[in-house]
């Protein structure tokens, strides 16, 4: 028979290691993972369950116990369970409320326009008696009634709220604004949504990405918090004079978490615009690229480390902060880890931001670009080690390549700038590894935030940024890029010093992810994913195993870039799907090793969920992606007509 209480198991553990004096204090935390009432599993963005009746020994049991059809759509929403009923993204942007334990349908909600891809929040009043999901729609924070699914027509002007409006009111220029539509899905805390604006634009010009504070009752913007600060704010002097009235970027576009105990929300934010180039925003430009702890009731700055300087690489800060406890020299610390693309781990203090182990400011290679301010010094952690891939030499080159290829690539990086992650933009090209849309994505990491561990998923896909004259806006861009030899980079260079003697220069920085143009692999060799395990207690790496594969290639290549989250257990495990083969595996906690797997009917990317209902416990994935980079191989395929929410259960023995 299923078990009702599920969290008897990891009580039992947790007080065999630190003593029945424990107990008490133990339980109350692990109850605050035993739902998965929000995305990611809580405003804590732990991805983490206290749930262990599907555990190590029982999880080859598994089996689907109900899917849900969204259609043609592609889908990565982390579905949410709230008393029974599962809030899911569907069919033409449709929010449908399921019944969680069978699947069957009981409303669904039509919308003009996009809704937040990655998920939604709910909301309840103290009595229970106001229920209600907040979230984007088309630009719009737009509230539900979570038990009809009809809209909430007091909130805000008929059931939604225009991001835009919280600009202009600050005096920025919104007239040739379009909507601000994110995918980030915000936070709740307390009476409050908060959310930051997205970006609007990737070239110079682009809307700041400010963090609003919205009561979910009425609507009304309750704080914001300036990302490019104003006069009299800190930061202010990091920026030209007068940044904040034409300057973009400095947005959360991934994810956000809070500490709903201290009442604290940690923002991570992305690069400022234009993201290769910044002559025109000399300074370290903060608060770009920085990890940011507001006060969630007030907006105001408690604290902020800023991860990358002068960012010129969009080395934004691509997924949540998690939140956990650690325990050194006796002593529990609770602390805040925010991974990034570059590969690096950075640990705080959480409510001081004072890192756990020590940041170094190292020199890095200088910018030729004439106009350029880059940054002299980049934040180095000394510990934890980094996760991903770092490097990408000739004796890298990607084997499954075809020859002539692999000889296109071996010029390429013989021309080309390559030293380290934060080798600058150039005339001849730059390689960037594991570049802007590698190491660190959203989603991609989860925590056990009583035992101190965390584990991420990391993809390898090197990029080459090459900087060109330009007079128009750029934007950005794949290229397929040539050779560019020495002498033509010199008289490229040497232009760009004429144009500069002038005046002021822009450039555009066009990246080529250096993908086969017969194939679609990327340039590298395999693996192209890892996941990895940390204990967070020391600062050391538990293990670390090649994530997925390309099927039609062997084994041991590595998930072809995966964008499939994790979700840890207490039972033991750690789930996460993949795209390019199509699987949905457990790996143990212990030793890495994948103990369950199962073929997926499609792709899957985003975050699986896992609840309980009349003592049996769940777990709910997306599965309907194609994979941002397939690979172009003759038996790769999707299926389409298979693309559902799939919800497993163990079966009955």
């Amino acid at each position: 028979m299923p078990k009702r209480n599920s969290s008897i198991s990891l009580r039992m553990l947790i007080a065999a290691s630190l003593g029945p004096a424990a107990l008490p204090a133990i339980d109350a935390v692990a109850q605050d993972y035993t739902t998965w009432r929000s995305y990611a599993g809580g405003a804590h963005s732990s991805q983490y369950s206290a749930l262990d009746q599907i555990n190590k020994s029982n999880v080859h049991r598994l089996e689907v116990a109900w899917k849900f059809p969204v259609g043609e759509r592609s889908v990565l929403f982390n579905p949410i369970v709230v008393d029974g009923v599962m809030y899911v993204l569907a069919r033409d942007n449709e929010i449908v409320a399921l019944d969680a334990a069978t699947g069957r349908e009981l409303w669904a909600h039509p919308h003009d326009g996009p809704v937040t891809a990655r998920g939604i929040n709910y909301w309840e009043s103290e009595d229970g008696k106001d229920k209600r999901l907040i979230y984007l729609n088309a630009g719009f924070v737009t509230a539900l009634d979570a038990t009809t699914g009809k809209t909430i027509e007091s909130f805000g002007n008929g059931g939604r709220v225009d991001l835009r409006d919280a600009l202009a009111a600050d005096g920025r220029d919104i007239s040739n604004v379009r909507p601000l539509m994110t995918n980030n899905p915000g936070r709740i805390f307390e009476n409050l949504y908060i959310i930051s604006l997205p970006a609007q634009g990737a070239g110079y010009q682009s809307t700041p990405g400010d963090v609003h504070a919205y009561d979910v009752v009425t609507g009304k913007l309750v704080w914001v918090f300036h990302s490019i600060p104003h006069p009299g704010e800190f930061g202010y002097d990091t920026w030209p004079e007068d940044a904040w009235r034409t300057a973009g970027g400095v947005h959360n576009w991934s994810e956000m978490t809070v500490d709903e105990k201290n009442g604290i929300v940690f923002v991570p934010f992305g690069s400022a615009r234009y993201d290769f180039f910044g002559g025109d925003r000399a300074g370290d430009n903060l608060f770009a690229n920085s990890l940011v702890a507001l006060d969630a009731r007030t907006g105001k700055r408690i604290w902020h480390q800023q991860l990358v300087h002068h960012d010129l690489w969009d080395y934004d800060l691509p997924q949540a902060p998690k939140l956990l406890t650690i325990r050194r020299d006796g002593k529990e610390i609770d602390v805040v880890a925010q991974a990034s693309k570059q590969g690096y781990l950075f640990v705080f203090e959480r409510l001081t931001g004072e890192p756990i182990w020590p940041i170094e400011e190292r020199p890095v290679p200088k910018s030729d670009i004439p106009g350029e301010h880059a940054s002299p010094t980049q934040p180095f952690p000394v510990k934890p080690p980094p996760f991903a891939v770092m490097s990408f030499t000739e004796d890298d080159i990607n084997p499954f390549l075809p020859e002539n290829e692999q000889q296109v690539l071996r010029e390429r990086l013989r021309h080309s700038r390559n030293e380290g992650v934060f080798t600058p933009p150039s005339f001849e090209g730059s390689i960037g590894m594991p570049g802007h849309n590698g190491g660190a994505n959203w989603g991609g990491s989860a925590v056990d935030p009583i035992n101190g561990e965390l584990y991420i998923v990391s993809k390898n896909l090197p990029v080459m940024l090459r900087a060109e004259l330009t007079t128009d806006e750029p934007s950005a861009r794949v290229i397929v890029g040539g050779v560019v030899t020495p002498e033509q980079a010199e008289a490229a260079r040497k232009a760009a010093e004429a144009a500069a003697a002038e005046g002021a220069v822009r450039y555009a920085v066009p990246y080529d992810f250096m993908l086969s143009p017969s194939t679609g692999l990327t340039a590298i060799a395999p693996p192209w994913a890892h996941l990895t395990a940390y204990d967070l207690n020391t600062g050391e790496i538990k293990w670390r195993v090649v994530h997925g594969t390309v099927p039609e290639l062997g084994e041991n290549t590595g998930a072809h870039f995966p964008r499939g989250g994790p979700l840890v257990t207490a039972g033991g495990l750690v789930f996460v799907a993949t795209a390019s083969d199509r699987m949905f595996r457990a790996y143990d906690r212990d030793t890495g090793e994948v103990v369950w797997s199962y073929e997926l009917p499609s792709g899957s990317e985003g975050i699986p969920a896992t609840y309980e209902i009349d003592g049996k416990q769940y777990i709910a994935l997306p599965v309907a992606a194609s994979g941002l980079f397939p690979p172009r191989l003759p038996q790769a395929s999707q299926r389409p007509e298979e693309r559902a929410y799939l919800v497993f259960t163990l079966a009955e023995e």
